[in-house]
């Protein structure tokens, strides 16, 4: 490393920065990706087995159109890795009789062109008996909407960029000192790599890397996830018969059985503080009562079904949900990318997109995404 100079260094190899990493070197920068542990590992993150990439945001029109303008991108790349790593599966919305999220969710979906249904509770029973809709009013299915397998979707897009000339190295970075302008990083053990800008897009681990600046406005949480095994020969539980699927009321989620790993669900809402260094990673006994007595409820025919698979990952939440993508207020080369907030994955390409932009045309910054517009309380308001 030593001698070596970069155009843009981007120290994260997850989903924002593997896509910031591929976005600059299409730009025709000469660009170095670093991450401790490897793309999308499994502290990371990015590093669960799926993610769902969906338009619906309610009223956040932005992160609908971000989203419809990934799903291409995520689309092209993955056909060029070779690998079936996105399902179209659809992803259904679990709407309540007065639902304004959703009511939001279908005026958007309008506006933009997203297709979609509008389902009625007795359509919904006919088309998915697997569920119970005993609370559900009516449902959206976004139809061209489905699931991206994250891990190995993020380790081909650093594959693509490293194809096309992206150095990547595995080497954790010591936090930058300054004020002023950063000249290099130090990295073990690969040594000092200088850079002309430096993009620091490594999620959970942000707040370790600036504490001062980050370490009461970026908030790491524990999230559990259970895979459900489905009865032996049922095909109910799996695509096309099943969607994805969301209950914002209850800040519930799931996923069909894909690739035989069982039918996923999780809890939407923040669990406890976690460090993504060192956070045991094995489910509770309240966690798997919680979330067998919601899978007993809206699917009966996985009452009794085993758990055959758990992970425990983070979410990496701003005060609001909203990203953060602006510039180090000490730094003037230094740009912080995160805020990912259980949401983020899906808008891996756009992301990329809009940092490339700024940091080669630079231009207005989305007011919303600012470092001022992070607050020290977590008040959730993007979901």
């Amino acid at each position: 490393m030593a001698g070596k100079t970069y155009d843009v260094a981007v120290v994260g190899a997850g989903c924002f920065g593997a896509w910031t990493a591929h976005r600059l070197q299409q730009a025709g920068q000469k660009v170095l990706l670093v991450d401790a542990y490897g793309p999308a590992n499994s502290r990371a993150s990015s590093g669960g087995e799926s993610r769902i990439i969906r338009a619906g945001y309610g009223p956040d029109e932005l992160y609908s159109r971000w989203a419809r303008q990934a799903l291409p991108a995520w689309q092209s790349l993955l056909a060029r890795a070779g690998q079936r790593l996105f399902y179209p599966t659809g992803v259904l919305w679990l709407a309540r009789e007065h639902d304004p999220y959703n009511q939001q969710n279908q005026a958007v979906f309008e506006r933009l062109g997203v297709p979609y249904e509008r389902l009625s509770r007795s359509e919904l029973e006919r088309r998915y008996p697997q569920f119970d809709f005993a609370d559900v009013a009516w449902g959206l299915l976004e139809l061209d909407s489905g699931v991206l397998m994250a891990r190995r979707a993020v380790q081909a897009v650093v594959e693509e960029a490293a194809k096309h000339a992206v150095e990547y190295r595995s080497a954790w970075v010591k936090p930058p000192r300054g004020p002023g302008r950063l000249a290099s990083i130090s990295m073990q053990p690969e040594g000092e790599a200088h850079a002309g800008t430096f993009v620091f897009a490594c999620g959970p681990w942000l707040p370790k890397l600036f504490p001062g600046l980050l370490g009461e406005r970026i908030f790491p949480t524990r999230q559990e996830v259970y895979f459900f095994g489905p009865p032996a020969g049922d095909p109910r539980f799996a695509p096309p018969a099943m969607p994805a699927w969301i209950s914002l009321g209850d800040e519930v989620y799931g996923l069909p059985d894909l690739e035989s790993r069982g039918v996923k669900v999780a809890m939407d809402r923040h669990g406890p503080p976690f460090d993504p260094d060192t956070g045991v990673r094995t489910v509770t006994p309240e966690g798997v009562e919680q979330l067998r007595g919601y899978v007993a409820r809206r699917f009966p025919a996985l009452k009794h079904a085993p758990i055959v698979e758990t992970r425990v990952c983070q979410y990496e939440n701003t005060s609001n949900g909203d990203f953060l993508i602006d510039r180090h207020p000490d730094f003037e080369n230094v740009w912080l990318v995160g805020g990912g907030s259980g949401h983020g994955f899906k808008h891996g390409p756009s992301v990329g997109e809009y940092v490339c932009a700024r940091l080669i045309q630079g231009g207005a910054t989305e007011p919303r995404f600012s470092l001022a517009s992070k607050g020290t309380v977590q008040h959730r308001s993007v979901y």
